[in-house]
Formats: structure tokens, C-alpha cells, sequence
């Protein structure tokens, strides 16, 4: 006897509606971010995978960055 899987498999759709809000709200800064920094803001994506974020970041942290017009970060 399984109790409350059916609402979990055949909910009304709030939870998608939830993790929608929640990845724009991750994403939206992370595009920006990059965008500023003169990368891609489609790079943002990666942040919605467990693995390749992480991968993501670590290239981002080890990339040149730019400079700006004195030559310092």
C-alpha cells in the first residue's frame, strides 16, 4: 500500500511551476554575472546540473579574466 505516490506522480503542476521560479532565480544573476565578465550568458545553463557546475566554475575560476584599463582585475 502505497499512500500519497499518486499526487506525487500525477500532481496539479505546482511543483514544476516551483522549480521554474526557483531556476529563474538562479540563473537570471548567474547571466548577468557572465555577461559582465564578457562569457555567454547561455553558460548559465550549466548551473542546473549537479555535475556540470561544478566543472563550470572551476573553468570560470581558472580562465583569464578581463582587465580593466590600469592593467589590474
Amino acid at each position: 500500500m502505497m499512500y500519497g505516490t499518486e499526487m506525487m506522480a500525477y500532481g496539479s503542476g505546482w511543483h514544476l511551476v516551483i522549480f521554474a521560479v526557483f531556476a529563474a532565480l538562479l540563473i537570471y544573476p548567474i547571466g548577468v554575472i557572465l555577461r559582465r565578465i564578457g562569457y555567454s550568458p547561455f553558460w548559465c545553463l550549466l548551473a542546473l546540473f549537479p555535475l556540470l557546475n561544478i566543472i563550470g566554475l572551476w573553468l570560470l575560476a581558472l580562465s583569464p579574466w578581463p582587465t580593466n584599463g590600469n592593467g589590474r582585475r
